[in-house]
């Protein structure tokens, strides 16, 4: 492996695999098979495209939407990119655009972001030197991938099981405590958009690879070797099965946010009833003390010794029987 213009730590970086080795009239003696650029300047694509004879894509080329941009072959040089979200949730998710410029002894990638699929790939040929080839290369990669999206999916899928389980057991023992509650469910419906989110944009990452992967199988089937076919047909079937489950996490997520609406209606509505049977139950004694409370002089009950204590048991009385009449109704 050679470090060209920049140290590894560095934000742009231009890799190759292997290492160029220095010759005696000043040329190569290993031609590599693999130029990883990463946040690539101007001047690296010049060299690279001036070096190998390619043509490899801006970032502004690689964001573009269009079918025949993404997926392109001229003279037997294969020219992919999507954008990618198959990265840990911890990490930023936002998708970023990749590429890859694929013929049969060279594979450019193109990448504006740190990628642990490609760090893995590196580590493996550093460590074990089993990958060789542009086309292993290429297969190693996107199985790394593939991987990586598959791992995220089974993190979002336990993730929203312990929001589907808390979710519904808050709801069976919310008690009194309703303020909390409806923090608490306001604070799942964020999570819950926020995961879903990010299902989206693993969607939009899986149908490039399947787009990716079913284009070069079938451009490329000349010179891809055939054990490189079958890895990229039992890729075929992963990205088939990831995006099957991906479909249905989606599903549970829209099923969750529809159950945390409903919970959230539900404990709106209990509080508008609280309100409702308190204005009722206040109005009879409001009436009584009221009418009461006027103080004529022809009122028979003003001089009367037991008036006092008969207003206040009137009073009780029309706060107590609507209570309970609630209370058996099954109201309150």
């Amino acid at each position: 492996m050679h470090r060209l213009g920049y140290p590894y730590a560095s934000a742009a970086m231009l890799t190759t695999f292997p290492a160029a080795s220095p010759a005696a009239h000043g040329g190569t003696t290993v031609q590599p098979f693999w130029i990883d650029l990463l946040e690539p300047s101007e001047a690296e694509i010049a060299r690279v495209n001036a070096t190998w004879q390619l043509r490899v894509p801006s970032r502004a080329q690689l964001q573009e939407i269009e079918s025949s941009s993404r997926l392109r072959s001229e003279a037997d040089v294969l020219y992919l990119s999507m954008p990618l979200c198959l990265r840990p949730p911890t990490d930023d998710n936002t998708p970023v655009p990749i590429g890859f410029v694929l013929s049969s002894a060279i594979i450019v990638t193109v990448r504006f972001a740190s990628l642990h699929s490609f760090d893995h790939v590196r580590a493996r040929m550093e460590r074990n030197g089993d990958i060789k080839g542009s086309a292993a290369v290429f297969a190693a990669l996107i199985e790394e991938m593939v991987d990586v999206g598959a791992d995220t999916l089974e993190m979002l899928a336990a993730d929203l099981m312990a929001i589907s389980r808390e979710a519904f057991n808050r709801s069976a023992k919310r008690g009194r405590r309703s303020t909390r509650v409806n923090r608490l469910l306001r604070e799942t419906l964020i999570t819950l958009g926020s995961n879903g989110e990010t299902l989206s944009q693993i969607r939009e990452s899986l149908t490039g690879l399947q787009r990716i992967v079913d284009f070069t199988g079938e451009t490329a089937r000349d010179w891809l070797p055939k054990d490189i076919q079958v890895r990229l047909k039992t890729v075929r079937k992963d990205l088939s099965s990831l995006t099957d489950f991906e479909a249905h996490l989606s599903s549970k997520v829209q099923f969750l946010l529809d159950a945390v609406l409903g919970f959230i209606n539900t404990e709106q509505n209990d509080m508008f009833k609280v309100l409702t049977i308190v204005s009722v139950v206040g109005v009879p004694p409001t009436l009584i003390a009221s009418m009461y409370g006027m103080n004529f002089h022809n009122m028979p009950e003003l001089g009367w010794r037991w008036g006092y204590a008969y207003g206040l048991t009137l009073i009780a009385l029309s706060t107590l029987v609507p209570i309970v009449w609630f209370k058996r109704r099954g109201w309150w």
